[in-house]
């Protein structure tokens, strides 16, 4: 400080000398307070290593960018719906003992739930694949980790994947190995395992799984390696089948090398030490196991053959029935067990090849080119569609000649004329009941009395004339002029509704109440025919065929129509009419002689119809019954033809081709089984008919037949009237025939003739020679043989034409 001079205030003073910096000492401070030293400098390779702080802080970022990465991913990676190929399945068609008939869908899978699955094949799929499934998470980093070590050190792409997450690749991802799939493929895994239980997860797994040999699923691969359901799976099998997890195709011993078989056999070897290792498998179990047999690869049935005529019907069947539709059914997974039984339909199949196809040469024949046949068998009782023969082969010919309504059913439609006037106390034109007894004039081209409008004159087969004979004589040869009298006589509305009770679809084209009705100028189907007989053979009780016995989803069925039954008509009409059916086959005269072959109670109807287009025999016994039909359609226009010249037969008729197929197959279905006969009619059987036919009014007023002597067929007659003239066949009765009696004289009028007073007893043992030419009358009868031009077919109404000389 210095004194101002003036003031004598004290002033500070400034030192002007340069200020030394404060340097540390280099040996630092002792005591508190005291400074330490200085860090000395990182130089050359050390600065390349991180501080403690630096790594630290690493970490944390890292950590917090991984969780805000995994948050996003959560956030953002969304389960996608599952692909269709993961979806996609088959349907899968049975035989009623459960065995496969085909499958249909591309994909050959048929998801189950898992309680469908052996337990022994689950746990066999965790000892091959994830073996801590149960007690880990979506995602094992371990088996990442290993996977990823062993991949680089060249020993192979490794998985490391959870079941999880090749449940997640095989629903909804595609199998492409990628960062950016795998990457997906963990978030989705964790957010399933989040939302899925393990039982699901592993049952998604086991279902989505390629197995080999075209085999998706477990259910799948089952039935291709082994013929069984997965829920049959035993530890050697189960065990097999996860095994080819690994490598299907490498693994199939049926197919693979000798490394390739060596190789498979190792794998089942580690499955099964994996599995009693996890206490899934005793030792003592294991110590016995040996390696299963494994089925060679069967070809895909498909729709060839006759399978895809039983998928058509099914699917008709369900549709139509509203179960499901055909979308919903196109979507696949549905198990259908039908009622065809696997023997009955071979026997069908052998049948229909020997009888028919065997025969036939269409290389120096072109005809036999149009012979389609058609068959179906029923149970009369339950209504069980057995067997059924819809053509040579689906993926040739299309069109189910079981199921379809183009062709007219001919003569078999007697069966419900008959029916009708039983059911319906049908009387004659002068007010008579009619009775298999009943007398009615045969005669060829004989107008029919009673109708509106031009009368109905229908030619016989052949234009053959009866003179006078019974009911039971017309049935037996099936005599046209005589059916179309009855069915005016009952009533055509009458013949129409007994053949929809009877089982007739109320649309089937043709069933119209004219004239020719009886005749068979509707269409009904070969099936529909055999549900008409088979509700005759039921005692009058109607029960529509049926074909699906169940449909079932994964493990969930689904609700089937009612099998429904109805009294179309009563017992003792419908006994009554098949005792008057069996005379058919029985009499050596009837035009289905050659079922009697059988050697048991047969009834039954054969039909021939306009130009032979088709031909027919329905039959039954007391257990089965069977519709055959033959119908004649060109290959390359699939227009109608004639089966004449077919298997190089002049002709074609109900009882040759169709008879003989019935007979044959019937012998093979019921082979082995108790013969039974059929219910007799009420008050005896009216079929048997009188020792003699009744006599004309002794009074005539118009004039009788001549020259036609009364005769039956000779004992060795082979080729009954309406059967046709085939190859090698001798032609119809002239009237020579033994036990000849006194001829019947013609009605006095163009009615039948008075009813006996008394029920006669026996099968009649006459039968009326065809006339040469048929007497005139001016006041009923034609004075020269119709032909099957318009005049002759006036009055008949829609059909009538085409059904004119239907015949036997």
């Amino acid at each position: 400080m210095s004194r101002n001079a003036q003031s004598g205030r004290r002033t500070p003073s400034i030192d002007l000398r340069p200020v030394q910096r404060f340097k540390r000492p280099t040996g630092g401070f002792d005591g508190a307070g005291d400074e330490k030293p200085r860090r000395p400098k990182r130089t050359g390779w050390r600065r390349l290593i991180p501080t403690w702080r630096m790594t630290l802080l690493g970490l944390v970022s890292a950590l917090l960018l991984g969780i805000g990465l995994f948050a996003l991913g959560i956030a953002l990676v969304k389960v996608p719906d599952a692909h269709a190929a993961a979806t996609a399945q088959s349907n899968t068609w049975l035989y009623s003992d459960g065995s496969v008939i085909t499958r249909t869908g591309q994909t050959n899978r048929q998801n189950v739930t898992l309680d469908k699955v052996s337990p022994a094949a689950q746990h066999a799929a965790l000892a091959a694949e994830d073996r801590n499934f149960y007690n880990e998470g979506a995602v094992n980093l371990q088996g990442l980790v290993r996977a990823a070590v062993n991949t680089a050190k060249g020993e192979g792409t490794q998985g490391g994947s959870t079941i999880t997450q090749q449940y997640v690749k095989n629903t909804y991802l595609s199998q492409k190995q990628s960062v950016t799939r795998k990457v997906k493929e963990l978030f989705i895994a964790i957010k399933v395992d989040a939302t899925e239980s393990k039982d699901e997860v592993l049952s998604g797994y086991l279902n989505t799984s390629y197995y080999g040999r075209g085999a998706y699923g477990i259910q799948a691969a089952a039935q291709a390696y082994f013929g069984i359901d997965a829920s049959a799976l035993d530890p050697a099998q189960g065990a097999y089948l996860a095994t080819l997890l690994n490598a299907p195709s490498a693994y199939d011993v049926a197919t693979a090398t000798a490394a390739g078989k060596q190789n498979a056999v190792n794998r089942w070897n580690y499955v099964l030490d994996g599995m009693v290792k996890e206490g899934w498998l005793s030792a003592e179990e294991r110590a016995k196991t040996t390696f299963p047999d494994v089925r060679d690869p069967q070809p895909n049935p498909g729709l060839s053959g006759q399978a895809g005529y039983l998928v058509d019907a099914a699917t008709q069947y369900l549709t139509s029935s509203g179960v499901i539709s055909e979308t919903e059914l196109a979507k696949g997974g549905y198990t259908i067990k039908l009622s065809i039984d696997p023997g009955r339909q071979q026997a069908l199949q052998d049948s229909v090849q020997a009888q028919l196809h065997d025969t036939l040469n269409p290389d120096k024949r072109k005809k036999d080119a149009a012979a389609q046949a058609g068959a179906v068998s029923v149970d009369p009782k339950s209504g069980a569609i057995v067997a059924l023969y819809g053509g040579v082969d689906y993926v040739k010919h299309y069109v189910d000649n079981a199921t379809r309504r183009d062709y007219q059913a001919g003569s078999t439609f007697k069966a419900i004329a008959l029916a009708a006037a039983f059911e319906n106390g049908a009387k004659t034109q002068d007010g008579r009941t009619v009775t298999p007894h009943t007398v009615y004039d045969g005669t060829s081209g004989r107008k029919v009395r009673g109708g509106k409008g031009t009368p109905y004159a229908p030619p016989n087969e052949g234009d053959r004339s009866y003179g006078q004979i019974t009911l039971q004589q017309a049935i037996d040869w099936s005599v046209n002029s005589a059916f179309a009298q009855l069915a005016q006589d009952t009533g055509l509305q009458k013949v129409k509704d007994t053949g929809i009770a009877l089982g007739l679809p109320g649309n089937t084209p043709g069933l119209d109440p004219v004239p020719s009705i009886p005749l068979g100028a509707a269409t009904p189907s070969v099936l529909d025919m055999a549900g008409v007989y088979a509700t005759l053979d039921n005692g009058g009780k109607q029960i529509t065929p049926w074909l699906v016995q169940s449909v079932d989803r994964e493990g969930e069925a689904m609700p089937l129509p009612a099998h429904k039954t109805t009294q179309a008509v009563s017992a003792d009409t419908a006994d009554q009419v098949t005792s008057m059916l069996q005379g058919v086959v029985s009499d050596p005269g009837g035009t289905g002689w050659r079922a009697k072959a059988l050697g048991r109670p047969v009834a039954g109807k054969t039909g021939t119809t306009d130009d032979q287009k088709s031909v027919w025999f329905v039959g039954y016994t007391p257990e089965l019954v069977t519709s055959v039909a033959l119908f004649g359609q060109d290959p390359g226009t699939g227009a109608q033809v004639s089966l004449s010249g077919v298997g190089g037969i002049d002709g074609a008729a109900g009882g040759q081709y169709p008879a003989q197929i019935w007979t044959a197959y019937m012998k093979a279905a019921l082979k082995g089984q108790p013969v039974s006969d059929f219910a007799t009619p009420a008050g005896g059987d009216d079929s048997s008919g009188a020792a003699d036919l009744p006599t004309a009014p002794s009074t005539p007023t118009g004039t009788p037949s001549t020259g036609a002597p009364t005769g039956g067929p000779s004992s060795g007659a082979t080729t009954p009237p309406g059967d046709g003239s085939g190859s090698g066949s001798p032609t119809p009765s002239g009237g020579t025939g033994g036990g000849a009696t006194t001829a019947p004289t013609a009605p006095a009028t163009d009615q039948p003739t008075n009813q006996p007073t008394s029920r006669p007893t026996g099968r009649p043992t006459t039968r009326p020679t065809p006339t040469t030419q048929p007497t005139a009358d001016p006041t009923s009868q034609p004075t020269t043989q119709p032909t099957a031009g318009a005049g002759a077919l006036a009055g008949a109404g829609a059909g009538a034409a085409a059904s004119a000389r239907s015949g036997g």
